[in-house]
């Protein structure tokens, strides 16, 4: 239940490469049998995380690629090595989570997700996940830092409006947006998990033109949306960044966080 188009997640997608957490990978990478493993990817999109992950991981792999939008899984690696197996799978994550984490697994991936979803699909996931002790990683969520530089009056507004426009419904309940993170944190101690966390923040300089762009224009949107702000303020705002990221004077970055959490032993 992705939600991007695939012109987007391109776009992003060697930003969140270079942005995801070392220390994180590391204990992923720590935690896993080293020469094997069943990976199920939840939200898969057009198989980023199987691109980021998969030259890091045991030589035999089974990916089991996951979403509900058809016309991304059509998108995800046609093929791999005779030692990597690929499987798409469309499922609504909404209603039929359960199917998805069943069968034979070693951990479960997401990116870009826990902060789309619910409150209550979170408990509901961490649940699932436990009852099965499955490790998850989980990649590059949003957690509603925002800066901009050089500033502009009207940042703080527009990001503001940004944060609060995070919360509504994306396809699973109200989501947690920006709280995603301390929200993960809490569910999985409940479950008895052990957690590597750390930040994994966007960072965009003044080459990076496209993204910026693509960035604020939907931040803009998102800030209109929410019909907290005159139209005309967040226009202005977003012809005043425009005109910085084209004179090559803006730097953006964009906090986000990954985490590990895995089954103790003594649970």
């Amino acid at each position: 239940m992705s939600g991007f188009s695939a012109e987007w997640l391109a776009l992003r997608e060697p930003y969140d490469l270079r942005a995801r957490s070392k220390a994180v990978l590391d204990a992923v990478l720590a935690d896993l049998d080293p020469t094997s493993v069943r990976i199920v990817d939840i939200a898969c999109g057009t198989g980023a995380t199987f691109r980021a992950l998969s030259s890091h991981l045991p030589a035999r792999q089974h990916w089991r690629l996951v979403d509900n939008d058809l016309s991304l899984l059509a998108r995800t690696p046609p093929s791999s090595p005779p030692n990597i197996v690929i499987t798409t799978v469309p499922t609504d994550l909404k209603r039929d989570l359960e199917t998805a984490l069943d069968g034979p697994l070693d951990f479960v991936t997401m990116s870009a997700l826990l902060d789309l979803v619910s409150e209550d699909w979170l408990t509901r996931f961490t649940i699932e996940v436990a009852a099965r002790r499955l490790p998850v990683y989980a990649a590059l969520s949003y957690d509603g830092r925002i800066e901009l530089e050089p500033a502009d009056v009207a940042d703080k507004s527009v990001s503001a409006a940004v944060n609060r426009h995070q919360r509504r419904d994306k396809g699973f309940g109200p989501a947690l947006g920006p709280t995603a993170a301390q929200a993960a944190l809490e569910r999985f101690k409940r479950v008895g998990y052990a957690i590597t966390h750390g930040a994994s923040d966007w960072t965009f300089g003044p080459d990076d033109r496209e993204i910026q762009l693509a960035t604020l224009t939907g931040w803009a949107l998102a800030a209109r949306e929410t019909e907290e702000l005159p139209v005309a303020d967040v226009l202005d705002w977003l012809g005043r960044r425009r005109d910085l990221v084209a004179a090559g004077r803006s730097s953006i970055r964009v906090g986000h966080f990954d985490l590990f959490a895995r089954p103790t032993t003594t649970r």
